[in-house]
C-alpha cells in the first residue's frame, strides 16, 4: 500500500490535529540528511491506518512496534499513537520475552521492517498476530492475524512497561490527553520554537524519548536530529553542530560523554540548554556540562506513570538549584510524611493495566505514590533522596546511594559510579560500590577509596567492597538498575560477614 494519498482525515486524534497545525513547517525529523515534514508524517498515519483496517482491526487496536531507532520508528510509534495504541518494545530482545510482552498487551499486530527482529515476528507468530512491514514508502501487510480480536473497551494511545528494577515490570497505559499534557509541559519549560532541533539520542521505546524528545517537538513545531546509535565519543562533536539547540538524556550518557568524549570546548554551537531525567543527576556532571557547553543544564524528574515530566529546573531567569529536580512542571508534588513523593495531573495516568494487584498499593487518596523519598524546600524545589525500594539497610540504618556515590564522585579519580546493597550475614545489607576511575582499572586503590569515603561519611556507609569496571552496567534505556546490578556486572552476590 504504497503513501501516495495527499493528505490524511482529522478525524478525534488529537496527536494528528497537532501535526497538521504545523503541516507547512520544513521539517520534523531528520536522520542522516533525509528530511521528514509534519505532512509526510500525517501521509504516512493514513497509509498505516489503511494497512491496519485491511487487517481487519480497528482503533481499539494494540499494535506493538519493533524497529532499529531512527525516521521510520518515529514515524511508525507517531501513527501508532494516533490511530490506536502504539506499544514500542526494546528489539533487543529474545523470542520468549516478546511472546510474554506481546501476551500481556493483548496485542493484535506487530509492525516492523523487513528482515529486522525476527525473533518478535516468530513470536508474532506464536501469538496469531498479523504483521506489518513498512518503509519510508510503504505500508504492507505480511501476515494476516489467525487469531480472533477482542475490542478493548478502553483505548489508550501508548502502552508501555516500567522499567521493572525492583519488581515485575507494569504494564502502563497512557491517552492521547495524558502524552500531550506532559509534552506541552516540557516545551513549555524549555521554551521550545520552530527554530529548535533537539538532538535524539534517547531510544524511542521509552518514556524520555517519545515524550520528552518527540512530542515535545511536535508541539512546538520544532525538529529533531534522530541518532540511530548513542556513541559518547561523538556526541560532544554532534552537539557542537549550529543546527542543534537542545538535547536531553540520561545522566550516564553525559557522563559517559565527559569522560570519554575527548575534544575541547565546542564550536560553531548554538546549544540554549542540555536537558538530564530519567535518573538522578550527580552535582559534578551538572556543573561539567555547563562548564563544558557554556549553556544552561535543566534537570527534571519524570516516569512512565505520568507521561513523563513532572517536575523541572527553569530556565533563566529562572533559579537552577543544583542537587534539585526543580518545581512542579507539568503535575502536582508533594511528600507524604513518611517521605515518599507523590503526584497527581493531567499527565497521570488512571491505572496500571497489569498486573491489576499493582494498583492495590499504588494511590493514596487522588495521589499516585511514586516509590521515591524526597523532600521540598520552602520554594517548592524537590530533592530526590533515592527510590524506598533501593534505600540499603545495614544493620537497621538506612543509607541512600545517592549520598554515597556524591562522595565518591568528588573524588579526583572517580568519574562514574553506582552503589547498590548486596546480602551480608550479620547485618542483613552491606552497601557495594562499582565505579569507573578517570585512568582505567588498576588505577586507583579500593582502600584508598574506602578511607576517602570514612572521612566524609558515618561509618555505616562505607562500602564494604568498591570494584573498579571500565564502565557502569546499565539497562537497555540507559538507566542504572540497583536491583540487578550484581548480575548485570557478573559479580558474586554470595552474603558476606
Amino acid at each position: 500500500m504504497a503513501i501516495t494519498r495527499p493528505a490524511v482525515t482529522i478525524t478525534e486524534s488529537p496527536i494528528l490535529a497537532t501535526l497538521a497545525r504545523h503541516a507547512s513547517t520544513d521539517r520534523l525529523l531528520v536522520e542522516n540528511g533525509h528530511s521528514t515534514t509534519a505532512a509526510d508524517a500525517l501521509r504516512f498515519a493514513d497509509a498505516m491506518n489503511g494497512a491496519l483496517r485491511a487487517a481487519g482491526l480497528n482503533e481499539s487496536a494494540r499494535v506493538c512496534v519493533v524497529m532499529p531507532s531512527g525516521r521510520i520508528l518515529a514515524l511508525t510509534a507517531l501513527a501508532a499513537m494516533s490511530i490506536g495504541g502504539c506499544a514500542p518494545v526494546n528489539p533487543r530482545l529474545h523470542e520468549d520475552e516478546f511472546v510474554s510482552i506481546f501476551t500481556d498487551l493483548d496485542a493484535d499486530a506487530l509492525v516492523s521492517i523487513e528482515g529486522f527482529a525476527p525473533a518478535a515476528r516468530t513470536a508474532a507468530r506464536r501469538r496469531g498476530m498479523s504483521v506489518i512491514h513498512a518503509t519510508h514508502a510503504s505500508v504492507d501487510i505480511v501476515e494476516r492475524a489467525t487469531k480472533q480480536f477482542s475490542h478493548h473497551p478502553s483505548v489508550h494511545a501508548l502502552y508501555l512497561h516500567t522499567s521493572g528494577t525492583t519488581s515485575r515490570p507494569k504494564l502502563v497505559g497512557l491517552t492521547a490527553s495524558n502524552l500531550l499534557s506532559s509534552a506541552s509541559a516540557v516545551a513549555a519549560t524549555l521554551r521550545l520554537s520552530p527554530a529548535d532541533r533537539c538532538l535524539g539520542v534517547m531510544p524511542l521505546f521509552h518514556i524520555h524519548g517519545l515524550v520528552g524528545v518527540l512530542l515535545a517537538s511536535v508541539v512546538a513545531g520544532a525538529s529533531v536530529e534522530l541518532v540511530p546509535r548513542y556513541d559518547p565519543f561523538t556526541f560532544r562533536r554532534q552537539l557542537s553542530r549550529p543546527d542543534i539547540t537542545w538535547t536531553s538524556a540520561v545522566p550516564s550518557m553525559y557522563r559517559a560523554m565527559l569522560s570519554r568524549g575527548g575534544g575541547g570546548p565546542p564550536t560553531n554551537s548554538r546549544l540554549r540548554l542540555v536537558r538530564s531525567s530519567s535518573a538522578p543527576l550527580p552535582s559534578i556532571t551538572w556543573r561539567g556540562l555547563e562548564d563544558t557547553f557554556g549553556c544552561p543544564v535543566v534537570n527534571a524528574y519524570g516516569m512512565t506513570e505520568a507521561a513523563h515530566q513532572m517536575t523541572s529546573n527553569p530556565l533563566p531567569p529562572g533559579e537552577r538549584r543544583i542537587g534539585t529536580v526543580g518545581s512542579a512542571a507539568g503535575a502536582e508534588v508533594a511528600v507524604l510524611p513518611d517521605g515518599e513523593v507523590v503526584v497527581r495531573g493531567p499527565g497521570v495516568m488512571r491505572e496500571y493495566l497489569s498486573p491489576s494487584s499493582a494498583n492495590d498499593s499504588a494511590w493514596r487518596d487522588a495521589w499516585f505514590r511514586t516509590g521515591d523519598l524526597g523532600s521540598l524546600d520552602g520554594s517548592g524545589y524537590l530533592t530526590l533522596h533515592g527510590r524506598i525500594k533501593e534505600i540499603i539497610n545495614v544493620g537497621g540504618e538506612k543509607v541512600s546511594p545517592y549520598e554515597v556515590e556524591a562522595v565518591l564522585l568528588d573524588h579526583p579519580s572517580v568519574v562514574d559510579a553506582v552503589a547498590f546493597a548486596a546480602p551480608d550475614r550479620m547485618r542483613g545489607e552491606q552497601v557495594r560500590v562499582i565505579v569507573v576511575a578517570r585512568g582505567g582499572v588498576g588505577s586507583v586503590e579500593e582502600i584508598d577509596l574506602r578511607r576517602f569515603v570514612a572521612d566524609r561519611l558515618a561509618s555505616f556507609k562505607v562500602p564494604r567492597r568498591i570494584i573498579t569496571l571500565a564502565e557502569i552496567p546499565v539497562g537497555p534505556t540507559g538507566k542504572v538498575q540497583r536491583a540487578r546490578m550484581s548480575a548485570l556486572a557478573g559479580l558474586d552476590d554470595e552474603p558476606v560477614n
